[in-house]
């Protein structure tokens, strides 16, 4: 059924347009004002409902007849004429069976048999539900909406010798960008500053600020808290991962999910079956019932329509799927669908990579130890350095970040020995720096310890002799062991690794962190073939975990794809179906834990609108039910079912 949004400010418009022209002579909010505007009708009709219901108890002798009629019409007029003009509106477009012609054939025909109280509390209520209804459907969609504030709306660009600003959309790649405090940063890039700190809260959910150095990168729609830096921008603002993360935020909800399409198909049959038995009911005991009277069974008739109108589901089920979307938002994980949600709720066995997913993805050294008691530890080091400084290798990198006391070496006439390391001469001395073929291929004697190291180990011999080694190892995230930990405690039966690395290392790091099994050395299309033989067994649902370019195919095909560090994967973000804007693993179990709340808060609107509209429908049309069961049994099924939705922004996954 085609749901349309009931704006009770139509017959404020003109008051409204007023204030704002006068608004420089009012001290209040004007927004302030307008937000209460919204609520005036229905408070207007509620006061003249309770005096009207006063007179009618008291039995006031002027509030007779034609007087009685006029005063609950006045009371009905300001939340009922909304509601008839989007019925009739809806009528000319073709939709004929929709809430706002069940609300309006119901209550004018309340009005027509007399039942004036009713008529009016019936449309009130309805009135005060879409209030409600658009409240909640607000806050629900607040953490979404807030993410769209940080889209960067300027750039101050070096041109022509001068900083200029300009719209981000037209800042060409390789072009100079300076940021000043408290600004946004408008498109990606690296930092020409010799170091920045950056708010990225709005885009990773994590409030501790990034300090970032020269040289790295930084994303748009990161705030620049302190200090005028410079960037040198690598993408379009249309190519940014901000412009990626906003058009993946806008078009989430677009995505429904399975069980919002099946309600809205539902009530497009449910709705005219529904009109057309109140019809039945209305004149069908006619020709049954010995005492018929028409009004009677009009007026179950009317109770019938207002039982069935379908608005706690209409609105409920959308807005749980809203209310999971926005909490997951705000915890820095984006769902590109409800359908995805749904998807997370079936999931059995998480499988993941290792490098970039439980690990940071950036060597260290982990041990330095020195075989030849001549050297010291820092004078190894300094014959390594000075040999590493030619490469470009990652372990080169991680070597480089050692630091010893004194003046460095110099090395030269360095040369690369494929697949085995290098050969220089560093102070007049030969020196070897690589693995242990290097070694052994220059009959150097290394010791049998190193056999047993399943870490990246870098040799170092001087003049023929061993000199010692250096331990490199790729660093786990800090929460890899708790994020471990929460996805069992989610529920979680299976926990799988495969990587690309080594089997040794592989195998070391699954059993350090606890997972069921792992498997290492295997090449993209390995990993794909994994996975798949897993998804064929019976009831296995498979999420995959990873970071980057050689993931996109597994990340591509599991039943649900987790990309992790998406702020800086541009296929991460185009392949997988749930984003965590960190590299944290941890969020893995709250993503989990969001959609199964999702889904339960999701099927318990269900449950709830459709058990409690059975029972007073049955008693409607059999005769105890009156106007305000039915009241109760649509809006205030709808109205538990939008505070049951809200509680998923009031919950915590720890």
């Amino acid at each position: 059924m085609k749901k349309k949004k009931l704006n009770l400010r139509d017959l404020n418009k003109t008051s409204s347009d007023n204030h704002k022209r006068n608004a420089g002579h009012n001290h209040s909010s004007p927004e302030s004002i307008g937000k209460f505007k919204i609520y005036v009708p229905a408070i207007f009709s509620f006061v003249m409902l309770i005096i009207g219901i006063a007179m009618d108890y008291f039995d006031v002798a002027f509030f007779k007849d034609w007087i009685r009629i006029v005063r609950y019409a006045v009371a009905y007029l300001p939340v009922g004429f909304p509601v008839i003009k989007e019925g009739w509106n809806s009528i000319k477009n073709g939709d004929f069976f929709t809430e706002f012609l069940l609300m309006s054939i119901a209550t004018i025909g309340a009005f027509a048999i007399g039942e004036y109280p009713e008529g009016v509390a019936v449309m009130l209520f309805y009135a005060v539900g879409e209030l409600f209804q658009s409240a909640a459907v607000k806050r629900a969609k607040g953490s979404i909406k807030a993410l769209l504030d940080v889209r960067p709306n300027e750039a101050l660009v070096y041109r022509n010798n001068n900083y200029v600003s300009v719209n981000p959309e037209i800042v060409a790649i390789g072009e100079k960008v300076q940021v000043r405090v408290g600004e946004k940063i408008p498109l990606d890039g690296i930092l020409l500053s010799e170091k920045g700190s950056f708010n990225t809260a709005a885009l990773t959910g994590e409030s501790k600020p990034d300090t970032i150095a020269k040289g790295e990168k930084v994303f748009a729609g990161s705030i620049n808290p302190d200090g005028v830096i410079e960037i040198e921008t690598t993408k379009e603002f249309k190519d940014s991962s901000i412009a990626r993360i906003l058009d993946m935020v806008q078009n989430a909800t677009a995505r429904k999910s399975k069980t919002e399409l099946f309600i809205r198909k539902f009530a497009r049959i449910y709705t005219p079956i529904v009109v057309f038995l109140a019809i039945g009911l209305t004149f069908i005991p006619y020709f049954f019932v010995d005492d018929y009277v028409f009004s009677d069974w009009l007026y179950r008739a009317l109770i019938f329509l207002v039982i069935s109108c379908p608005c706690a589901l209409v609105i409920s089920i959308p807005l749980g799927y809203f209310g999971g979307l926005g909490a997951a938002s705000k915890n820095g994980i984006l769902f590109k669908g409800a359908s995805f949600l749904d998807e997370m709720t079936k999931v059995t066995t998480v499988v993941m990579d290792k490098t970039g997913t439980v690990t940071k993805g950036v060597f260290k050294i982990k041990n330095v130890v020195v075989n030849n008691g001549a050297l010291s530890e820092a004078e190894m080091m300094k014959y390594l350095m000075a040999m590493e400084e030619q490469s470009t290798h990652p372990i080169a990198k991680a070597i480089m970040e050692y630091k010893a006391d004194g003046e460095d070496f110099q090395a030269s006439e360095v040369s690369e020995i494929a697949g085995k390391g290098l050969k220089g001469t560093v102070n007049g001395k030969t020196v070897l720096v690589g693995n242990k073929p290097l070694m052994t291929s220059n009959n150097i004697e290394v010791p049998s310890e190193t056999d047993n190291i399943v870490e990246s180990i870098v040799m170092v011999s001087i003049e023929g002799k061993f000199a010692g080694y250096v331990i490199i190892a790729d660093e786990l995230k800090d929460d890899a062991h708790e994020a471990i930990k929460q996805i069992r405690e989610s529920g979680i039966s299976k926990i799988i690794m495969l990587s690309g690395d080594k089997d040794s290392i592989t195998q070391q790091v699954a059993k350090e962190m606890g997972v069921d099994w792992a498997k290492g050395g295997l090449l993209p299309e390995d990993k794909l073939a994994e996975v798949e033989k897993l998804m064929s067994e019976n009831d296995n649902k498979v999420a995959f975990i990873g970071d980057g370019i050689n993931d996109a195919p597994v990340l591509a095909v599991s039943d649900v794809g987790i990309a992790m560090g998406g702020l800086g994967s541009d296929v991460a973000i185009e392949t997988a179906d749930v984003i965590i804007q960190t590299d944290q693993p941890s969020k893995i179990a709250k993503a989990i834990k969001i959609g199964r709340s999702t889904g339960r808060i999701v099927y318990q609107n269900i449950t709830l609108a459709f058990g409690v509209k059975a029972v007073v429908l049955v008693l409607g049309a059999g005769g105890p039910a009156t106007m305000w069961e039915a009241v109760f049994a649509d809006v205030g099924v709808a109205l538990l079912a939008i505070l049951n939705a809200v509680r998923l922004q009031r919950m915590t996954w720890s």
